[in-house]
């Protein structure tokens, strides 16, 4: 690669061969997250910095080489006045595409971060899964709430329904050439992308509806772009290949019970 650093096409390599791990955490840790970011920078001292979280590795000392017997938790940090479960589980996986980490500077500079060299799955423990799974309604119902307004317009008389100048074209009061308007098909709509917190809070409350969907259904009943609905549901679900229920998403296990207890309330 040719060094044009006047361009911003220089990319700096030095960290290239640096292990680091990627994790996938739930949505109400990364919005902590991001709000502790975003105090510890507005601070003017440095020295206010805390640790987001601590990672605790386990092994057992009689076979300390066997990966099996390899456990990865996480303990969050932040204030006690945080609604958010504090213990975690990483599960890792190893067998997933070769990838690497990238940064960008405010200055337009690119570099290289490192390799990833393991990725983790993050879930809160079963003692927290109650509460996590009260949190996630909490989003849910808060999701589901509409915010659209009604004004009444007084002494209007219908202005704003006339056409405009420039319409009159446009519209046609034929009925013959009404009759040759084309249904947009529903696949042709171009669907917009929501928040994905929010996404995920109606696929919580769809599956609390029905235990079991088709990506058809989904798509349907969210309205949203199917690879898009593809990437939340390979997180928050498993596929169902074979069996009465083929073909279909169904919730996976640590989700499933917050699901469960939702439906029993």
């Amino acid at each position: 690669m040719d060094e044009d650093h006047n361009n911003g096409g220089f990319l700096d390599m030095g960290k290239a061969d640096r292990s680091v791990w990627l994790m996938k955490c739930p949505v109400v840790v990364a919005k902590s997250w991001k709000s502790q970011l975003a105090s510890s920078s507005s601070s003017s001292s440095s020295s206010d910095s805390q640790p987001l979280a601590k990672v605790v590795f386990s092994l057992d000392p009689l076979k300390p080489d066997d990966p099996s017997l390899h456990q990865f938790t996480m303990e969050v940090a932040g204030s006690e006045t945080e609604r958010i479960p504090k213990s975690y589980s990483l599960n890792m996986f190893k067998d997933f595409v070769p990838m690497s980490v990238f940064s960008e500077s405010s200055q337009g500079s690119v570099a290289m971060e490192g390799k990833v060299e393991h990725k983790f799955d993050m879930k809160p423990h079963e003692e927290n899964i109650e509460e996590y799974g009260r949190l996630c309604r909490e989003r849910t119902n808060k999701s589901m709430i509409k915010n659209r307004q009604i004004q009444v317009i007084d002494n209007d008389r219908g202005v704003h329904m006339r056409p405009m100048p420039g319409m009159v074209g446009l519209i046609s009061s034929n009925p013959k050439d009404k009759k040759k308007t084309m249904p947009v098909k529903q696949s042709d709509v171009k669907r917009t992308r929501r928040d994905r917190g929010e996404l995920e809070d109606i696929m919580f409350k769809l599956f609390e509806r029905q235990p079991n969907w088709t990506l058809k259904q989904l798509v349907q009943e969210t309205d949203q772009p199917a690879q898009f609905l593809k990437e939340i549901l390979n997180e928050l679900c498993v596929y169902n290949k074979r069996g009465a229920n083929q073909g279909t998403y169904e919730l996976k296990p640590e989700y499933k019970k917050s699901a469960e207890d939702t439906a029993a309330e």
